[in-house]
């Protein structure tokens, strides 16, 4: 039977996963029109998802017969991830140290609800991914606004370039929409968390809370078989 289409962040979703569990391996071609029909999609969303992982360092333009994966390790993924709990830990110490204005907390508080609202009904659907994504890289970016230290943005746009070190790169298996409910649950919980200290004034919980919330994406050996193969 075939497959239900895949549109927007379900292909890029789907090509991330592909690469890192070493179903797509550095030298194999990733090519417009064999991945749409395999994906049961158009090229468009194909080829928009292959220059946002050309951005992300996954993959490099191999001129016009497509792309391939980069060669990677898993000291420079855990590396890269590393350093965006650093900066992003930082921005939360910032923030809990100076408080937050009406206005700002007004703001994370309705992200979160949107994040309590994707899980309330206990299960996922296709459609969650769109929604879960938006959330997800609202609550870093207000975070990161609301640091008021543009130099922490500058430096996590540059670590960004490094494969699956953005916190946009969801490396999710959507055939398993029960076992990502309770992974994507966890992320949000912790989300709660870290906005929950910020709130206290407890600089020091808040910077540890962001670390270990990056830190999770290291420990999820699951995502990155591929990096396991090589050892």
């Amino acid at each position: 039977m075939e497959k239900p289409a895949k549109p927007g962040q379900q292909v890029l979703v789907a090509l991330r996963r592909m690469i890192a569990d070493g179903t797509i391996k550095p030298g194999d071609r990733i090519a417009e029109i064999p991945t749409a029909e395999a994906l049961g999609v158009s090229r468009m969303p194909v080829r928009t998802a292959l220059r946002a992982l050309e951005h992300e360092g996954l993959v490099v333009k191999l001129g016009a017969r497509g792309y391939t994966p980069r060669t990677m390790d898993a000291a420079a993924i855990a590396g890269a991830i590393e350093v965006r709990g650093v900066l992003e830990g930082l921005a939360a110490r910032r923030v809990a140290d100076r408080g937050l204005t009406l206005a700002e907390a007004a703001d994370l508080e309705a992200i979160l609800a949107e994040g309590d609202a994707l899980f309330a009904k206990g299960h996922l659907v296709d459609s969650d991914l769109d929604g879960f994504y938006r959330y997800n890289i609202a609550f870093h970016d207000l975070l990161i606004v609301a640091s008021g230290n543009p130099s922490i943005a500058l430096a996590l746009g540059r670590n960004n370039h490094l494969p699956f070190a953005s916190a946009a790169a969801l490396a999710l298996d959507w055939d398993d929409l029960e076992g990502e409910y309770h992974h994507l649950l966890k992320a949000h919980d912790e989300h709660r968390a870290v906005f929950a200290a910020i709130r206290a004034g407890d600089a020091d919980q808040a910077e540890q809370l962001m670390r270990d919330h990056a830190a999770v994406a290291i420990a999820n050996r699951r995502a990155f078989r591929m990096l396991d193969a090589e050892r």
